[in-house]
């Protein structure tokens, strides 16, 4: 499900910023993204999150708490949205919260536009005659929707904030800037991953697309698969790393698609440090390789004076 916010928070980072290449815009945007702020993309992205956020902290905390109500079942889910596999209910058991309070603090965040919901494509099991039963497992499974956040600066503070205050509020940052290098490549993965859906629908503009998103059930996950009118199919994985992609990946993707039942019409990598000499050798309509310089085209017939973007602060 394409985050309809995030393409113009995108773009107006970059018109307000132009950061030197693609991949500085990316991570840059995964922090600061939303924020409608003017960032200076020449200095480390550390010394960036010290200067305009830590050192402002009581600013910002206050107009995120305004946000929350300060609402404390508010600010656990959304922390545990933040870290977790975005599964609504597995949030609800990680911040310690039922369906009744869970889902009042979830329709609270929705209607304040801070989350939306991701809804899963999976199937609930069949019974094979109506005088069988499921298995127990089955039975006992519930399938559970995932959230997204709108913007990437709420997910960054209760990623990397929240959990650090009474640190920060002492002028302390050695903790949370070891944190931030430690899981900089793992945090920036999913604004990645809503950016490649992004591209992969622009580049499918000329076709009307039915469904798109991330698909899981209990045993497989699949950053996009995205199917088309004419029931073409489009399954693609998102590398954030500092890794070449090879073919030991397509491989994986494939044994996926063969799991589900599916054939696609194309397997789609995007990768954050490009391919083996061996996967390019096989690009080609049945497979298509992105690097992080593809995500240009996503900039194309904008102006910065064009381009309108919800600031939460």
């Amino acid at each position: 499900m394409t985050n309809p916010k995030l393409l113009n928070q995108f773009r107006s980072f970059y018109f307000r910023n132009f950061p030197d290449d693609m991949e500085r815009t990316i991570d840059y945007f995964s922090v600061f993204g939303g924020l409608g702020w003017n960032v200076d993309t020449s200095k480390p992205l550390s010394t960036l999150i010290i200067e305009l956020i830590l050192e402002n902290f009581d600013i910002v905390n206050e107009k995120m708490d305004n946000l929350t109500l300060g609402n404390q079942n508010n600010k656990r889910l959304l922390r545990a949205l933040a870290i977790g596999d975005r599964r609504i209910f597995s949030a609800f058991n990680r911040a310690g919260l039922n369906n009744g309070n869970g889902g009042a603090a979830l329709k609270y965040l929705q209607e304040k536009g801070l989350i939306q919901i991701e809804y899963s494509r999976e199937k609930a099991p069949k019974k094979s005659t109506p005088h069988n039963k499921l298995k127990r497992e089955e039975a006992r499974r519930r399938i559970s929707h995932k959230v997204l956040f709108t913007q990437p600066f709420v997910r960054f503070w209760f990623y990397f904030i929240v959990p650090n205050i009474k640190e920060i509020k002492l002028h302390n940052y050695e903790n949370i800037l070891k944190e931030f290098e430690k899981k900089q490549n793992s945090y920036t993965s999913l604004i990645f991953e809503e950016l490649s859906e992004l591209l992969l629908n622009y580049n499918l503009r000329d076709t009307q697309i039915l469904s798109s998103g991330s698909y899981w059930d209990a045993k497989i996950e699949i950053d996009i698969l995205t199917v088309t009118h004419d029931s073409k199919i489009y399954v693609a994985e998102c590398k954030w790393t500092n890794h070449k992609i090879n073919k030991k990946e397509l491989n994986k993707l494939a044994d996926k698609c063969e799991s589900l039942n599916i054939e696609p019409t194309q397997i789609i990598f995007f990768s954050k440090r490009g391919f083996s000499k061996e996967l390019m050798l096989l690009q080609g309509k049945e497979l298509a390789l992105y690097s992080c310089e593809n995500f240009k085209v996503l900039l194309k017939n904008n102006r910065e004076d064009e381009l309108i973007e919800d600031f939460i602060i």
